[in-house]
Parts: structure tokens; C-alpha cells; sequence
């Protein structure tokens, strides 16, 4: 009795130190995000004398000069859509197949190969920045989305992560029950290994999403006409205006407009997620 009376009481405080440190690490997590939203409802003049967490009455006039302004505030969204959209299907496909391809088959080199998509990830986009900018012109894919949606499909962090949760939850004898009912490799794939790859996917989803949409740095490369640029491009260019010109209501409504499909994605798959984890554990 003393024992169970020790853990119980045991038990309590863990789980207030527990509780403590989540409501902590979400007030971290959403405080910026209330600063963010605050600061976009107030002028310029107001933002120059310094933080204040009550809303101001700005947030309409400040969407209003944005909107008046020169930038193309839709196409950048539906430019920076497109991409992130398109670089977060492919990544997320072609890696789950190159993962399935180390994971269920047995061929010569397999292990130097792994290695070697491992090594890819050390090497620092700036490293080979210059040669593919080189690339892209002489190809003539200047002002095209292909540059950057193309090179997402080799994603070796999609692909090492996707490899190991495969390794744990792809048990090999499905995919040969699988061969021997007659279903072919592609059928086999996308009707019964996508399918229990989807919190993974879900995950990776989101991550490749949310790196695309926030990509400045090969756009600003590759895209030049101001129809073909995604948003981060036109926030980085509404901030370098001149003094005259400058207005950093007009810099915190941007951001927020461009915050905001990234929250709606990321509470859409989020869902997938969380259904996909209380499956598995259902189902073990």
C-alpha cells in the first residue's frame, strides 16, 4: 500500500512539471505569432515608438495600401502555391519510392548508394548556387517555375526520413504476399505502400511545403519579372524600399498574408497525422 501511495503521489507532480513545460513551449511558440498579428494592425508611426501588445485600428488601412501599392501581392501567392505545392508532391513521392526501392529490393551497391544520397545532404545549397544559376540560363529556364520545383524530387532528408520510418513499419512479407496475389511493383506501391506511409508522408508534406513557400534564396536566383515572383521575393523588396516608400505596417500585413496558407496547410494535414498515428496504434 505504502508503494502504491508513493507512486501515486509520484505521479502527480510529474505530470504538473509536464503540463507546465507545454503550456510554456506553446506560449513560446504563439506569443510571436500574437506580436506578428498585433504589429500588422498598426501604423508606421506607431510601430517607430516601439512594441505594444494591445491591437490598433490600422490593419484594414494598412491592407488597403499594400493593395494600392505596385507589388503583385495574388500572383506572388498563387507563384509561391504553385511551387510549394508542386515541390511538396514530388518530393514527397519520388522519395517515398526511392526509400521503397533501398527498403524492399536487394541489388549490388545498395548500401554505397545509401551512403551516398546520405553524403548529398552535407553539401550547402550555396555551394552549387552559382553552378546552377549557370545551368538555368543556359538551359533558358530563367522566369520558370521548373528550376524550382525539378530539383525537390532529390530530396535526400525526405528520403533518409521516409527510409526510416519504412524500416519499422513496412514489414516485407506484405510486399511479398503482395507479389505472389499477382499485383504488380507500381500497383503494389501506390495501393499498399503509400497507404501506410501516410503519417510519414503527412509529415514530410508539410515540412517540404513550408520550406518552399519560405525559399528566397534560389527564386530570387532564377525568378526576375515581378509576374513570376513568390512572395518571400516581394516581402524582401517591400522592406528594401526607400525611406519614402517605406511603411513597415504595409512589411507586417505582407507577412501575415503570407503566413496564413501555411497555417491552413499545416492544421489540414496535421489532422492526417494524428489519424494516421491513433490507426497504428489501434491497429498494434
Amino acid at each position: 500500500m505504502k508503494n502504491k501511495k508513493a507512486k501515486g503521489l509520484g505521479i502527480g507532480p510529474r505530470r504538473v512539471i509536464a503540463y507546465v513545460v507545454l503550456v510554456f513551449m506553446v506560449f513560446l511558440c504563439l506569443f510571436w505569432f500574437y506580436v506578428l498579428f498585433v504589429n500588422s494592425t498598426r501604423s508606421n508611426g506607431e510601430l517607430t515608438k516601439g512594441f505594444s501588445p494591445i491591437p490598433s485600428d490600422h490593419f484594414i488601412t494598412n491592407w488597403k495600401n499594400l493593395m494600392a501599392g505596385t507589388l503583385p501581392v495574388w500572383s506572388g501567392l498563387i507563384n509561391s502555391a504553385i511551387v510549394a505545392c508542386l515541390s511538396a508532391l514530388l518530393s514527397t513521392y519520388f522519395s517515398t519510392m526511392t526509400a521503397y526501392a533501398i527498403h524492399a529490393y536487394n541489388f549490388r551497391f545498395k548500401n554505397a548508394m545509401f551512403t551516398f544520397i546520405l553524403m548529398v545532404m552535407m553539401i550547402p545549397t550555396q555551394v552549387t548556387a552559382l553552378g546552377f544559376v549557370q545551368l538555368v540560363t543556359k538551359l533558358k529556364l530563367e522566369d520558370s517555375f521548373i528550376p524550382l520545383v525539378v530539383p525537390t524530387i532529390a530530396a535526400p532528408i525526405t528520403f533518409y526520413y521516409l527510409k526510416q520510418y519504412m524500416q519499422s513499419n513496412l514489414p516485407l512479407s506484405l510486399v511479398e504476399a503482395a507479389r505472389i496475389d499477382g499485383s504488380g511493383e507500381l500497383h503494389t506501391f501506390n495501393r499498399i505502400v503509400l497507404p501506410l506511409m501516410k503519417p510519414a508522408i503527412a509529415v514530410q508534406m508539410i515540412f517540404t511545403f513550408v520550406s518552399s513557400w519560405n525559399n528566397y534564396f534560389i527564386p530570387a536566383l532564377v525568378l526576375h519579372k515581378d509576374n513570376k515572383k513568390t512572395l518571400p521575393i516581394l516581402i524582401a523588396q517591400l522592406r528594401s524600399a526607400d525611406f519614402l516608400k517605406f511603411d513597415m505596417g504595409q512589411v507586417y500585413i505582407m507577412i501575415v498574408f503570407s503566413i496564413l496558407p501555411v497555417i491552413v496547410v499545416y492544421l489540414f494535414l496535421s489532422r492526417s497525422i494524428v489519424g494516421g498515428v491513433a490507426a497504428g496504434g489501434v491497429k498494434g
